[in-house]
């Protein structure tokens, strides 16, 4: 039997390393490296969309070099914005379901609670508009999308927050980590698995209706709570040293682009619509240390 033919990006990141993964037979997946398929190049991302009959495309790339952005515009905006609005037209014509990642940057943090899908928008940098701006490129298309929002996203693959942490610890006696900035560590794999559950869907039911949705691991963190568990952890269980992690804040650790205070992202609409019910973050990140670390 044919498995349905679906177009994944940005496969050499995270989320893309987490579809190839967790597809267990589900999609046939065809996952384009840049040599095939640039996407800063609009009429490229047409004429790929139109050269197969794909079930479904789910565009997990992005330039996520956040304060890199703020003097790289033009760069951030082509593959955030613009190559959104190429795959979102073209699956329009050809009637295909699009899942577009987005990001808790689209919010500027200020809320005191979890965002919700229906909160208004007001991105602090380039990175965030320019996320924020492909979301509205796939609303405009006029197809049939979903877009999935989520935030601190680590895995055992490429480069995020615990390795980084993992890799620091292992040389210094002392780390200084912000404890200011209030979020969900969210792991690629649950990420993609909740991509695919959605892949699924929109494929399987025609009239399943488009929209935003947020997913993430369950419970809170600051990144000082997360660098303690992550070390801490794999000290108790794998023998790495342990150094000293000093709380600082936002404003002792000054960068380019400004950080969303509150990255909260509610999930209650993703398990009302699907039933994903994310598991606790930490859980996800034991899982992730038992892949890195043992």
């Amino acid at each position: 039997m044919n498995m349905p033919l679906v177009l994944v990006t940005g496969g050499s990141g995270q989320v893309g390393t987490g579809i190839a993964r967790a597809n267990d037979g589900r999609f046939t997946l065809v996952m384009p490296t840049h040599a095939e398929l640039d996407l800063s190049d609009a009429e490229a991302i047409a004429t790929f969309v139109g050269s197969r009959d794909w079930a479904a495309i789910i565009n997990c790339a992005a330039y996520t070099a956040v304060d890199r952005a703020e003097s790289e515009p033009t760069a951030a905006y082509a593959i955030n914005a613009e190559a959104p609005r190429a795959f979102a037209q073209a699956c329009a014509v050809r009637h295909i379901p699009l899942l577009q990642v987005s990001t808790d940057y689209v919010f500027d943090g200020t809320k005191l609670d979890a965002y919700t899908e229906d909160d208004p928008v007001a991105p602090l940098g380039v990175y965030g508009a320019s996320k924020e701006a492909g979301e509205r490129a796939v609303r405009d298309a006029g197809g049939r999308y979903a877009i999935l929002r989520t935030a601190w996203v680590v895995s055992p693959w490429g480069n995020n927050f615990i390795k980084t942490m993992l890799r620091l610890g292992a040389e210094r006696d002392t780390l200084k980590v912000v404890t200011d900035q209030h979020g969900c560590p969210t792991s690629a794999q649950d990420i993609a698995e909740t991509l695919l559950t959605l892949a699924e869907r929109f494929i399987g039911d025609p009239k399943q209706q488009s929209g935003t949705w947020h997913f993430v691991n369950a419970g809170e963190a600051t990144w000082h709570v997360l660098a303690t568990h992550v070390l801490r952890h794999a000290a108790i269980h794998y023998g790495r040293k342990l150094p000293a992690i000093d709380a600082i804040t936002t404003a002792d650790f000054p960068t380019p682009a400004r950080r969303p205070a509150n990255s909260r992202l509610s999930t209650a609409k993703l398990t009302r619509d699907f039933a994903i019910r994310p598991r606790e973050w930490q859980e996800a990140i034991d899982t992730i240390l038992k892949e890195l670390v043992a």
